[in-house]
C-alpha cells in the first residue's frame, strides 16, 4: 500500500501563461528569466541505489518557499551573483548528496521504484516579479500565490524523466527574495531534508564566508531497511504473538469501516460524519494556527493542574491529543465510528544497531492510536496523551520490521478519510533559521502537499518555544475546528 494520497492541484489560480511568466489573478506576475541544469561539481560512478519501502511511500516532490525580507545588505548585490552563488553551492552539496542528481527508476525485476544515481542533475530556476513581500500579508498563512514561487516540473507519468531536486529563486520589487525548493520525499525525509538544505546554504557564500558547517557526511545507502524477497518473512496473523505494525492495522480497519457504510450511505456522503462531504483534497483550506509558549503552557495547566504529569508531557503530545480532539468534534463523526490518530516517528535510534548518523534516506514509521468516537470525546486529555506515549513507545526494531514487510505488497493510493487524523512534527527542523542569504529567513513555508490534511507542527521564526500548526480542513469545519482548538488556548 502507497500512503501517498492523490495530488491535489493547487496550482490553478497560478497560471503558466507561457514557458516564462506564472500568473496569479491577485499579484503582479512571475516571469522566469533563466533555467539550467544543476550538475554534481564532481561526478560520482552511476549507480542503482535500492530504495526502502518506506522511501517508496511517496516519490512525489514536496515543496517549500523560504522568504528574505528586503535588507540593506542586498543593496550592493545583483540577481544574477545570487542565482550564480546558489548555483556553485548546488554543485558543491551535489558532489556528496549525489542521488539528489539522479533519476527515479523502476527495477525491471520486481517493477518497484528504486534511485539511479546518474549525475542528470537538478534544476535551478531565476526569476523576478514587482510584487512586493509586505503585499503577501502574514506569510505563516498559505496563499496560492506562493505556488508561483516553485519551479514546477510536469510529471508526464515517467518518473525517470523528473528531476529529484527543483529550486526557484525569485526578486521581489522590494528587493527581497524567496528560494523555493521542492525534493521528492523518496530521496529524503524530514531531518535529512533539513541536513541537505544546510548544507547547500552552507557552500553558498552569499554575504557570508563558506562556512563549511560542522554535518555528519551523509549515508545513502538503505542498509538494514531493505526488504529482502528472499528473505520475506511471513507477516503475523491476527492474534499472534509477533509484533504488528498497528498503523497499518488500523489503516485496514478504517478502509474496511469505509466500505461497510458505503452501503448504507450516499456515493457523495461520508461514512460516519453527518452531513459533510467526503473529504477530497481539491477543497481543503490550508490554514496555520499559532499557538505561543504561554497558549501551552495555559493548556498543560488546564490538563495537570499543578500534578508532575505536566513535566513529562511534552508539547507535542499535548498539542496532539488536542489536535485530535477538536477535528473530530469538528468534522462531527458518528460516535461509534473508529477514529484513528496516526503520527511519524524517526526510528534512526529505534534500530538495533541504529542506523548510521547522517543517514539521509526516510528513516520513520507511523505510530497510531485508535478509539471510537465516543470514546475519544469523553477522554480526557491526559488519556489521550497516556495512548500517544504508549504508540511512540511502541516502535522497535521488530515494529519497524514489520511495518516495512507490510509496505512489501502492490502499490495503490490511499483516499484521505475524516476518521483519520495525521500529524508530523517538524519543531525540531527551524527551516527558517537556514540562512541562504543574510540571516534568517522570514519564515518557511510549506506549500500544498500531496496529503493536505496532514498537521503540521512547526517552530515560529519570532516565538522558538510557540508552534505553529499548519492543517488542511474541509471549508465547511474551519469555524468549528478554530473554536475546538481554540478552546482552553486563549
Amino acid at each position: 500500500m502507497l500512503f501517498c494520497f492523490s495530488q491535489q492541484k493547487r496550482e490553478q489560480n497560478c497560471k503558466e501563461t507561457s514557458m516564462a511568466t506564472k500568473r496569479h489573478e491577485n499579484y503582479p506576475i512571475v516571469r522566469v528569466t533563466k533555467t539550467v541544469s544543476v550538475l554534481p561539481k564532481s561526478l560520482h560512478p552511476q549507480q542503482v541505489l535500492r530504495l526502502s519501502n518506506l522511501d517508496r511511500q511517496c516519490p512525489m516532490l514536496m515543496y517549500m518557499v523560504f522568504f528574505y525580507k528586503s535588507s540593506s545588505a542586498y543593496q550592493s548585490l545583483s540577481l544574477d551573483s545570487v542565482f550564480s552563488s546558489l548555483k556553485s553551492g548546488l554543485e558543491e552539496t551535489l558532489s556528496i548528496w549525489y542521488p539528489a542528481a539522479g533519476r527515479l527508476s523502476l527495477n525491471p525485476n520486481d517493477g518497484k521504484l528504486d534511485l539511479w544515481c546518474n549525475n542528470n542533475g537538478a534544476v535551478l530556476v531565476e526569476a523576478v516579479t514587482d510584487a512586493k513581500i509586505i503585499d503577501l500579508g502574514d506569510l505563516s498563512q498559505y496563499n496560492e500565490f506562493f505556488e508561483c514561487l516553485s519551479y514546477k516540473p510536469v510529471f508526464h507519468g515517467n518518473f525517470s524523466d523528473m528531476p529529484l531536486l527543483v529550486a526557484q529563486v525569485t526578486r521581489f520589487g522590494c528587493g527581497g527574495y524567496s528560494i523555493g525548493i521542492g525534493a521528492s520525499h523518496s530521496l529524503f525525509d524530514g531531518p535529512a531534508t533539513y541536513d541537505f538544505l544546510r548544507a547547500w546554504a552552507s557552500n553558498s557564500a552569499i554575504l557570508k564566508e563558506k562556512r563549511g558547517t560542522e554535518l555528519s557526511k551523509p549515508v545513502h545507502q538503505r542498509g538494514t531497511l531493505l526488504v529482502s524477497n528472499q528473505g520475506r518473512t511471513k507477516l503475523p496473523v491476527s492474534g499472534s504473538t509477533a509484533t504488528r505494525a498497528a498503523a497499518i492495522d488500523h489503516l485496514y480497519q478504517l478502509i474496511k469501516q469505509a466500505i461497510a457504510g458505503q452501503k448504507n450511505c450516499g456515493p457523495d456522503m461520508k461514512f460516519g460524519t453527518g452531513n459533510l462531504p467526503d473529504m477530497g483534497n481539491s477543497n481543503l483550506v490550508l490554514k496555520t494556527f499559532h499557538l505561543s509558549d504561554a497558549m501551552i503552557e495555559s493548556l498543560k495547566r488546564k490538563v495537570f493542574g499543578g500534578r508532575r504529569g505536566s513535566s513529562s508531557c511534552s508539547s507535542f503530545e499535548l498539542l496532539a491529543a488536542h489536535l485530535w480532539k477538536a477535528r473530530t468534534n469538528a468534522l462531527g463523526v458518528r460516535k461509534g465510528a473508529m477514529v484513528c490518530l496516526q503520527f511519524a516517528v524517526d526510528i534512526r535510534n529505534k534500530m538495533v544497531p541504529p542506523l548510521p548518523k547522517g543517514f539521509s534516506g526516510n528513516a520513520y514509521v507511523l505510530a497510531s492510536v485508535a478509539l471510537t468516537a465516543e470514546e475519544l470525546e469523553e477522554a480526557s486529555h491526559e488519556a489521550i496523551v497516556g495512548k500517544i506515549k504508549e504508540a511512540k513507545n511502541s516502535i522497535s526494531n521488530d515494529y519497524v520490521n514489520a511495518y516495512n514487510q507490510a509496505l512489501d505488497g502492490p502499490q495503490s493510493t490511499l483516499p484521505p478519510m475524516n476518521e483519520l487524523t495525521l500529524v508530523s512534527d517538524w519543531t525540531r527542523m527551524p527551516f527558517h533559521r537556514i540562512d541562504f542569504l543574510h540571516g534568517e529567513a522570514a519564515y518557511a513555508s510549506p506549500l500544498a502537499s500531496p496529503i493536505p490534511q496532514v498537521a503540521y507542527f512547526m517552530q515560529n521564526p519570532t516565538d522558538s518555544r510557540g508552534i505553529d500548526v499548519r492543517i488542511g480542513l474541509i471549508p465547511q469545519t474551519l469555524n468549528a475546528f478554530s473554536h475546538y482548538f481554540l478552546t482552553n488556548l486563549q
